[in-house]
């Protein structure tokens, strides 16, 4: 048996019709750019996640740059984010010329640890950037706290939790990801919960000032046609992809549910080998599986092992930003986030799809106890 990390063609089998109809849709009305299928697909985002405003944008990283830009990211300012996570999530705070500050993680929930940000305020502190990772939303609770006490702007890395809501201890409802703080973005790379068949991005936010600067700052900074209010950006979302987005949006709480059950069979085989930890959720929020971590020991060995025995996997993230070269100037140095650079090493994601069988989770499982056996 082969098990893919990841295949997008099992959900295409599934909905092929839907899926070409929507494509073909947009090919017969010749409306490539900013068609009606991206506006449809903004309100659709609006209602599912209770966000005011929805701008859909080229990618997650065009998102969080613009994002940045915005909220005043830049100029040497100062912003708090975690080394834990994809480049973009730092280095949209960098292209600013901001500073990012990195605060260790949780080795729970592999998200930034709130209790440790405050230590890093100071009077050039203009924002927090949290990066929700995984399957779960980091504390915003404590997060929101620290900002509205010190007047620090918020922008949720939402790109890995669309469908994550979060509640917290004095909630009464749910709120879905990126609607908390001041602006949230969301990726629809591929292997995303809600992926498209290319690139993708979104930015949500309740402020209507901050929504009207990400519609001009997505098509040049222009408010009109060749009027240009700021100097912006080219990041528009194709009308393809927001059709494709569409179609899958209208089945992503099966999917989510799928995931959730996906992720049980990987608990229930796994919870009784000592050699892997199975990371735990913190907070009152409905988590969504994403992607499906655990902690293993002889990480490397075990996915070299598992390759050979046609197990796809994939490490997020092998290295902390910290000790990337690109952030050399930052002048951080090995042991300065030890949590992070443990779980670095440690880390690794089984596959987890809405399509993928119970059979295929048990030949992984499978595979994994027998590495442990030898």
């Amino acid at each position: 048996m082969e098990v893919k990390f990841f295949t997008p063609t099992r959900e295409y089998s599934e909905k092929k019709d839907e899926f070409d109809k929507a494509i073909q849709s947009v090919i017969n009305s010749g409306s490539f750019i900013m068609g009606k299928e991206v506006t449809d697909f903004e309100d659709a985002i609006k209602k599912y996640t209770g966000a005011k405003y929805a701008i859909s944008v080229a990618s997650g990283t065009d998102a969080l740059v613009i994002a940045s830009d915005i909220l005043g990211f830049k100029d040497k300012k100062e912003v708090i984010t975690s080394p834990f996570t994809f480049l973009a999530s730092a280095s949209c705070i960098a292209m600013h010329n901001a500073k990012p500050v990195f605060v260790d993680i949780d080795e729970t929930t592999f998200n930034i640890d709130a209790n440790k940000i405050e230590e890093k305020i100071n009077p050039n502190t203009v924002g927090i950037l949290p990066i929700h990772l995984f399957c779960q939303m980091s504390d915003m609770d404590k997060i929101m706290d620290l900002a509205s006490k010190n007047n620090l702007r918020v922008l949720e890395d939402a790109a890995e939790a669309f469908g994550m809501r979060w509640k917290g201890s004095n909630g009464i409802v749910y709120k879905h990801s990126g609607t908390i703080g001041d602006m949230g973005i969301f990726s629809f790379f591929p292997t995303k919960t809600l992926g498209g068949y290319g690139d993708g991005g979104m930015i949500v936010t309740n402020d209507a000032k901050l929504a009207e600067m990400a519609k001009m700052f997505r098509v040049h900074g222009a408010s009109k046609k060749y009027h240009y209010d700021y100097l912006g950006y080219n990041s528009r979302l194709d009308t393809i992809q927001a059709a494709v987005l569409s179609v899958k949006l209208k089945h992503l709480d099966k999917s989510i549910e799928k995931r959730l059950k996906v992720s049980n069979w990987y608990k229930k085989r796994l919870i009784d080998c000592e050699y892997v930890k199975i990371p735990g959720i913190k907070g009152e929020q409905k988590p969504v599986y994403y992607v499906f971590n655990i902690l293993a020991e002889s990480r490397d060995k075990l996915v070299a092992y598992l390759k050979q025995n046609n197990v796809g996997t994939s490490i997020y993230y092998p290295i902390p930003l910290h000790l990337q070269k690109c952030f050399n100037h930052l002048g951080y140095k090995e042991g300065d986030f030890p949590v992070a650079e443990k779980v670095s090493k440690e880390i690794l994601a089984l596959p987890i799809y809405p399509e993928i069988t119970e059979d295929e989770v048990d030949f992984v499982c499978t595979a994994i106890k027998n590495f442990y056996k030898k």
